[in-house]
């Protein structure tokens, strides 16, 4: 691979926790859409029997909820909010039409992505927590039936909301060319990197340009 022209952005180990986590919420998606919507029962299938669903649902979710945990303490220091996010904010119809005239001053990740990256970790919390609540034989015998309803309502809206964010992440990275290749190889070209990460490349890529081995943040 010519890392002259390429660059690393994203590491074997984090695209490993990102595609295992992605394959987990599928069927965890999938299976909890089955049972909110009598229509799309057929989706349970995805885990076997109806049984075997409701039984492995709340495992892979405890999995879902473990790695994007990992990826939190991996990822937050690069999506905390910076003063220059407001600038891409003030262009967000440029950004939307993928229109690059002028220098957003963009590091890792832009303002839409820390928005993403926090309220999927809210919402991923908030599944674990009402998922627990519910989660027969372990643990609901210890919450009144009252609690119960609440949390099972709580967990189905928070499952919608997170599974419509990743809808909208899914979008965002297939229309942005170049996004889902960085994240199955993990490299970038270095004129993607000026287009969308400015900041991030004349920041960390761009003084490391002779020692490609260095600039892996």
């Amino acid at each position: 691979m010519d890392t002259k022209k390429l660059i690393l952005r994203t590491k074997f180990v984090d695209r490993m926790c990102h595609w295992t986590m992605v394959a987990c919420f599928f069927l965890v998606a999938m299976s909890g859409l089955s049972w909110f919507f009598p229509s799309l029962s057929w989706m349970n299938g995805v885990l076997g029997t109806p049984q075997l669903a409701r039984m492995l649902h709340p495992f892979l979710g405890t999995v879902v909820f473990v790695l994007l945990i990992c990826m939190f303490f991996r990822f937050v220091h690069h999506n905390m909010p910076v003063r220059t996010d407001v600038t891409w904010f003030r262009n967000i119809v440029d950004v939307l039409m993928n229109r690059h005239t002028k220098p957003l001053k963009i590091g890792k990740y832009n303002a839409g992505q820390k928005i993403l990256f926090w309220c999927i970790m809210a919402l991923i919390s908030a599944l674990f927590a009402t998922g627990v609540v519910a989660w027969r034989p372990y643990f609901a015998g210890y919450f009144p039936i009252p609690a119960i309803r609440l949390a099972l309502l709580a967990h189905s809206l928070a499952g919608l909301g997170l599974i419509l964010l990743v809808i909208g992440h899914i979008y965002m990275g297939i229309w942005v060319r170049g996004s889902v290749t960085g994240m199955l190889t993990g490299y970038v070209s270095r004129a993607w990197a000026k287009q969308h990460h400015d900041r991030w490349y004349e920041e960390e890529v761009a003084p490391s340009k002779d020692t490609p081995a260095k600039h892996h943040s």
